[in-house]
């Protein structure tokens, strides 16, 4: 009885009228969401979760976009949160009055992407650099080169994530220009670099874990933490911090606008802002999270680990990855459309 008080209480605290039973629909990238989580949340709440997964935040724009998806929580990148609230697919659910919210680390409180949080709540964040089975290749992992303008060894054993901010962005750094940067010249320049290295790849997909640990590509432009997880797999496994530029990104969990659980939807958005539970989420999918005392929770393993800890003399290469203006983005999907066609 005493339980029942306190989650109806709590309940009640950041979502009124809230029912802790049922069900919750959540639509998020591919094997990123901590099953031990999930399952202490279904415990606590009394609530079947459902996930599906997506590959691309240009995915699960286009899904919410139609309507009707059923989802009650999705996890967009910061550079793709603007454009989501602005395509209507978010609802504005005020996480920063959940109790939890002063569990978020100052630095994720009010970020460009979502000033004061109103829609949105740390997920993960990290970087996105280029992962390299340094067994096949033992030159300078630091550099873009070895997807813009291979090295033999890695011809034909590349794959390349089909996220288009994060490969456009590390294109147009390494062709000298900045992020969201509209010059022609410099936009011309990576279009034909994009296009003249692709045929060095093997492959533009999403799932690079086990393909990495297995050697059935030698290098991939990746995120920092599958990048770990294939290391675990095999100590071969390295990632390199590009010297010319790498985007440092947050994905973060929000209610979608047409959501049918909102109030089992609140419910979560809080129960991933305590520590210990964050910690879940960077326990299995290896990234660092945004919520200040979950490092106590952490795996020691993380502490250390090389592709969490950005090296001193790289870390000035790093930028907060963020939503280019409509016209700039519109060139750069003209670009990504003939690069992917």
């Amino acid at each position: 009885m005493k339980r029942t008080a306190l989650l109806t209480s709590l309940a009640a605290l950041i979502a009124g009228t809230a029912q802790a039973e049922g069900q919750l629909n959540i639509y998020n990238w591919g094997n990123y969401t901590s099953p031990e989580m999930i399952e202490k949340f279904e415990k606590e709440f009394d609530i079947a979760v459902t996930i599906t997964d997506y590959d691309s935040n240009d995915t699960a724009l286009a899904k919410l976009k139609a309507g009707g998806s059923g989802f009650d929580i999705v996890v967009p990148s910061g550079a793709y949160v603007p454009i989501f609230i602005s395509e209507g697919v978010l609802m504005k659910s005020n996480p920063n009055e959940m109790e939890n919210f002063s569990n978020v680390t100052p630095r994720w409180v009010d970020v460009e992407f979502d000033p004061g949080r109103e829609y949105t709540v740390p997920w993960q964040w990290g970087t996105v650099g280029i992962s390299v089975n340094t067994s096949i290749y033992g030159g300078d992992i630091d550099s873009a080169a070895l997807v813009f303008d291979p090295p033999e060894e890695l011809k034909g054993k590349i794959n390349v994530i089909p996220e288009m901010i994060d490969v456009m962005g590390l294109a147009i750094h390494y062709m000298g220009g900045e992020q969201c940067t509209g010059d022609k010249d410099v936009l011309v320049k990576v279009r034909d670099k994009l296009v003249e290295a692709k045929p060095s790849w093997l492959s533009m997909a999403y799932g690079n874990i086990d393909k990495l640990a297995n050697v059935d590509i030698a290098a991939s432009v990746n995120w920092n933490g599958a990048s770990m997880r294939a290391r675990l797999q095999n100590e071969d496994v390295k990632f390199g911090y590009p010297q010319t530029g790498y985007s440092i990104w947050m994905d973060n969990a929000a209610i979608t606008a047409d959501a049918q659980n909102v109030e089992n939807a609140r419910l979560f958005l809080n129960f991933i802002m305590l520590p210990e539970n964050a910690a879940m989420l960077s326990n299995f999918a290896r990234y660092a999270n945004g919520i200040t005392g979950s490092e106590a929770f952490m795996d020691a393993d993380m502490a250390s680990a090389p592709e969490i800890n950005i090296p001193e003399n790289l870390q000035g290469a790093g930028y907060i990855s963020k939503s280019c203006p409509p016209e700039v983005q519109k060139i750069y999907s003209q670009i990504w459309t003939e690069l992917t066609k």
